[in-house]
């Protein structure tokens, strides 16, 4: 029997854990009462998360929901905030896969304008989930976004595709959080905008129970891979908790049937703050890493396969 130390497991109320040796750092989160499916928990080395649902203090900031995909302007139409009536919709799974070094799903999305009943996009996802060395947190995703008709504009905007939504006490105004890029700039005033390969936002995470509750650092690490549109991108970094790459910040991108559209990103939940130089490895390994291909399975009892 092959072993599967890394799982990926459906649960009731449309969500799938993550696990590794039995214990769960990343859930996936699907369900209808939400605009948009998100990742909720994201655990680091400690099992604690090292995100949050919502803004700390501004309940209009509600759709910041951990890690999540949406964009601010699919053919005009406003995906990003809970304002409009546009919503993300998982259309069905594809592949869960376990192993020993790694577990991957595999899903198809549907981006609905809420007027017309079919789909402006589809986005197929495929997420694997796997520990580095350290034993850090690895979420690496892959996004593949195809217009239902022959083509469709995605316009220029801060907001979208990835965004993530740090814990309260990472924060650097809610917390003591530092966000720091692959040049070694830190803080919202330097970062805010510029291309990067890289953003890490660490800080304090509370640990424990009761008396033995205590303080140590951690945080997340988002990398962008080389070979996504618009490489390095500007990124949005806030001092309130939040950041994400953005993948149209300076100009549009126009998609098409035969040209769809694929984004790439690694997520590394770590413990300790900032280290640039374990993060440039990464970065190297990540960008060398070939496209997950998602293809009918000749295997029995298996729909879908996905692979390298």
């Amino acid at each position: 029997m092959q072993s599967s130390r890394f799982q990926a497991l459906q649960q009731p109320q449309s969500q799938v854990s993550f696990r590794v040796d039995g214990v769960e750092k990343i859930r996936w989160n699907f369900g209808t009462e939400s605009r948009r499916p998100y990742f909720f928990p994201f655990c680091g080395p400690s099992n604690e998360p090292l995100t949050r649902m919502g803004h700390p203090g501004a309940p209009n900031h509600d759709h910041h929901q951990s890690i999540w995909f949406a964009h601010h302007k699919v053919q005009g139409i406003d995906f990003w905030s809970n304002n409009e009536t546009a919503y993300i919709r998982q259309k069905e799974w594809l592949c869960y896969r376990d192993g020993a070094d790694e577990a991957i799903m595999a899903v198809n999305l549907d981006w609905h304008d809420g007027h017309n009943p079919q789909p402006l996009m589809t986005q197929e996802l495929v997420a694997g989930f796997r520990l580095h060395e350290s034993g850090g947190t690895i979420l690496e995703l892959q996004s593949t976004f195809t217009p239902t008709s022959k083509e469709l504009e995605l316009g220029q905007t801060n907001f979208g595709f990835l965004a993530i939504r740090l814990a309260k006490t990472i924060s650097a105004y809610f917390g003591n959080g530092l966000i720091t890029d692959n040049q070694g700039r830190s803080g919202e005033p330097a970062i805010f905008g510029q291309s990067n390969q890289w953003v890490d936002y660490s800080g304090s995470v509370l640990t424990g129970l009761g008396k033995s509750r205590r303080e140590i650092q951690e945080g997340i690490t988002c990398i962008n891979h080389q070979a996504n549109p618009n490489s390095p991108p500007g990124w949005h970094v806030r001092e309130d908790g939040w950041m994400g790459p953005s993948a149209c910040r300076e100009q549009s991108l126009l998609i098409s049937q035969e040209k769809p559209l694929r984004l790439r990103y690694l997520l590394f939940g770590h413990a300790g703050l900032v280290d640039i130089s374990v993060n440039n490895e990464l970065a190297d390994k990540f960008n060398r890493l070939p496209d997950w291909i998602v293809r009918r399975s000749s295997v029995k009892h298996q729909e879908w396969e996905v692979f390298r």
